[in-house]
């Protein structure tokens, strides 16, 4: 959005220069964010109290750490997915150590479970630093070495290995195996499956979390975590009160700006 011309200001006066004109479009924002102006940016005292509120609860709930794994590895991926992460880092790095220091080994995963658990459990700690072996998907292979056909039976398990795969690094063979064979699956598989999960199928498959934007991916989450029938309504409403509280500061700026 360009600045009004009243207010340039000039030291002196010199004489007019011709300029061409470029016949530029108007601008498709048109004045939305004149409008925030006019309104209270702030977010109010309430607001705030009810976030720390939730916040606290939220935090209970991921402690303590080695308490039922696989609840707070999903916990921990809703809490990030929703964009409200950085309210608990340090309880999300105190889950993440303790789950590493019972359940790796030299590197490897040394729990025995299904696809999506062991999918999201390398993810995770794999993004936080940790050194994990993805020589855990071996087991999901077949005996000609290809990845089993029976994965595709359990959608969300292939879409947790398709995320997994992204974090790969060079030379790790599965994992570039583990992308192709998730890829072109999900892929086919579409025509076969309700319209909601179509449509996180086709998400995932153009916005990766390793290349999403977070604000927007919380965005669009925020909605699906709502019509998930096992989703906690305390991290639900942090996660919308916390979009708010943002929104807001960002409205805030971008009216400072353009005054």
């Amino acid at each position: 959005m360009s600045l009004p011309a009243s207010t340039l200001r000039s030291n002196s006066a010199p004489a007019a220069i011709p300029r061409r004109s470029a016949n530029f479009h108007p601008s498709i924002w048109g004045d939305c964010f004149l409008q925030y102006a006019s309104q209270s940016m702030e977010a109010d005292d309430a607001m705030k109290e009810q976030i720390t509120g939730l916040e606290e609860k939220v935090s209970k709930m991921l402690l303590p750490a080695t308490d039922k794994p696989l609840l707070k590895l999903n916990l921990i991926d809703s809490i990030q997915r929703l964009g409200v992460c950085y309210h608990f880092e340090r309880e999300i790095d105190q889950v993440l150590q303790e789950i590493h220091k019972n359940f790796v080994y030299d590197g490897k995963i040394t729990l025995d479970e299904d696809i999506h658990f062991l999918s999201l459990f390398f993810r995770l700690l794999r993004q936080q630093g940790y050194r994990i072996s993805p020589d855990v998907f071996h087991k999901f292979k077949d005996v000609d070495g290809s990845f089993s056909e029976r994965l595709t039976m359990d959608v969300e398990g292939m879409l947790s290995l398709y995320e997994a795969a992204h974090l790969r690094i060079h030379g790790e063979e599965i994992l570039d195996e583990a992308l192709a064979f998730t890829s072109t699956h999900l892929e086919r598989m579409k025509h076969q499956l309700s319209p909601s999960l179509v449509s996180k199928v086709n998400h995932s498959l153009r916005y990766p979390l390793r290349k999403s934007l977070p604000r927007l991916e919380a965005l669009r989450y925020i909605s699906t975590y709502q019509e998930d029938p096992g989703h906690d309504e305390t991290l639900l409403a942090l996660a919308k009160l916390d979009f708010n509280m943002v929104q807001k500061l960002h409205q805030k700026e971008l009216a400072d700006v353009s005054l």
